[in-house]
């Protein structure tokens, strides 16, 4: 299940990718298999271990183009151990609403940011998010859980208060706002609760489900994407430096 839209943020073979705060690695994976010199980063050891353990398993099962890489490394998003202008693309998807420094952390993307590059980043929307939050203490009030909630102008803001142009947004998963409606109202935790398991199907269909089905749930989503879409999508790049070295 990918949130950001590669139509939108292109890769090109060989292109250096940090996947920041990668969790699982859904957006690593997709780079990999495109072609990218990976880097999967995040703070938490076990998904770490895990990406690893995925990245290994495509590499043996011919997965990835020729000449594409992928590691996975443990870091600090506010620190970043990479050079300057390293990576030509960064990805950053459902993080920021976790970092209390959320300046200093496009701060240290902007620094390792090639000049041209771009920059993928997605958060949980106002709206939706607004609605979980009023339903569920439970769902934010945890440790490492969402401390903010984004409004779209405040998040381009912050890109371009850090030096970066946006260039697109659009919003995402629209299928998933119900579903976390759902667990918020009978508890976050209660998987077993017949609208919670009785709506991740329907979820599960839209993945893997038959052709007619995959049809009918993406045309839904798409139609309420820009009404109830769970993830707002934003698209930046780095200014090119003029002759001079002046931007």
């Amino acid at each position: 299940m990918l949130t950001v839209d590669f139509s939108r943020f292109p890769l090109a073979p060989g292109d250096r990718v940090l996947d920041l705060g990668c969790g699982g690695g859904r957006h690593a994976f997709e780079c990999y298999r495109r072609g990218a010199n990976v880097v999967a980063l995040d703070q938490n050891t076990e998904e770490i271990a895990e990406v690893r353990k995925w990245f290994a398993a495509m590499e043996q099962a011919g997965e990835a183009p020729e000449g594409a890489s992928a590691v996975a490394i443990e870091g600090n998003a506010l620190a970043l151990p990479f050079e300057d202008e390293y990576f030509d693309k960064i990805i950053i998807s459902e993080v920021m609403e976790h970092i209390p420094d959320d300046k200093g952390v496009l701060n240290e993307m902007f620094r390792v940011l090639k000049p041209g590059g771009l920059l993928a980043v997605t958060v949980p929307r106002w709206l939706p998010e607004k609605i979980c939050w009023a339903l569920s203490d439970e769902y934010h009030e945890v440790e490492g859980g969402h401390i903010r909630i984004y409004r779209g102008d405040e998040l381009l803001g912050k890109l371009k208060d850090a030096g970066l142009e946006p260039y697109g947004t659009h919003h995402a998963h629209a299928l998933h706002s119900p579903y976390w409606w759902i667990k918020c109202a009978v508890g976050v935790d209660n998987d077993k609760a017949l609208p919670v398991k009785a709506y991740h199907q329907l979820l599960v269909w839209d993945i893997v489900g038959t052709p007619v089905i995959s049809t009918l749930t993406k045309a839904a989503e798409k139609a309420l994407n820009p009404v109830i879409g769970k993830s707002f999508v934003a698209y930046a790049s780095k200014p090119n430096r003029a002759p001079g070295g002046v931007a």
